[in-house]
């Protein structure tokens, strides 16, 4: 069975991401690339980890028009990668147009929707303008993707049950946010160990800088891999 871990590449330069990624097993993790990495690096970076076997995950988050969204998609799955997201709260025409511009793929990426970032709190919701508490507006999101077609949702580990229950055994659940027993907490608001993840049917896991910032990278990915 492979990895439900997926690595945050949280790095500034393609020189730093390669040097963390040179011990990794490509069946020990999966790699996300963000917005910084992929801005510093370009598409050739994602397409030297997917040569190298890596499952990638790109973290880009498509929101704007239908078309736009439809043709940012099939410009990330030519690049290879195993998963790509755009924004729930695009809507479902957004979200459609995505999930049918990927239609023509041989192997086509996994598409998944984020719901609310798992940074905000009820108080950052509401100061959007979304007066429901997080879990409501994360299922009623979570539903419009599904509803759209698309693979899963990112969400925090905390809906995971919530989300399990409503929408099946088969819709992918990757959540950010989750820190091993004594990490420090971040700028995440909602978090879960791996464990609590795990029991909370949470599909992957998304842990970045206690495993790029740790002394052993490899001993931390193995103890997460264990507690899933």
């Amino acid at each position: 069975m492979s990895s439900r871990l997926i690595i945050a590449l949280d790095f500034p330069t393609a020189e730093q991401a390669l040097a963390f990624v040179k011990p990794l097993d490509p069946q020990q993790c999966k790699l996300k690339v963000g917005f910084e990495l992929f801005v510093a690096a370009g598409p050739d970076f994602v397409r030297a980890l997917v040569q190298q076997g890596f499952a990638v995950f790109l973290d880009l988050k498509f929101h704007d028009i239908p078309n736009t969204v439809a043709s940012a998609c099939k410009a990330a799955a030519q690049l290879g990668v195993w998963m790509i997201n755009v924004h729930a709260s695009g809507g479902a025409k957004m979200m459609q147009a995505a999930q049918q511009a990927l239609q023509g793929f041989e192997n086509p990426p996994k598409l998944i929707a984020v719901t609310v970032l798992t940074s905000m709190d009820k108080a950052q919701l509401s100061g959007t303008g979304v007066n429901a508490d997080p879990d409501q507006q994360v299922l009623h999101l979570a539903r419009l993707a599904a509803d759209s077609g698309l693979d899963g949702v990112v969400c925090s580990a905390q809906e995971a049950g919530l989300l399990r229950k409503a929408l099946g055994d088969d819709f992918l659940l990757v959540t950010p946010g989750i820190r091993p027993e004594g990490s420090d907490q971040g700028d995440q608001s909602r978090v879960m160990t791996p464990a609590q993840a795990r029991d909370a049917g949470v599909s992957y896991v998304v842990v970045g800088r206690p495993i790029t910032q740790a002394a052993d990278p490899l001993a931390v990915i193995a103890q997460i891999n264990a507690a899933l």
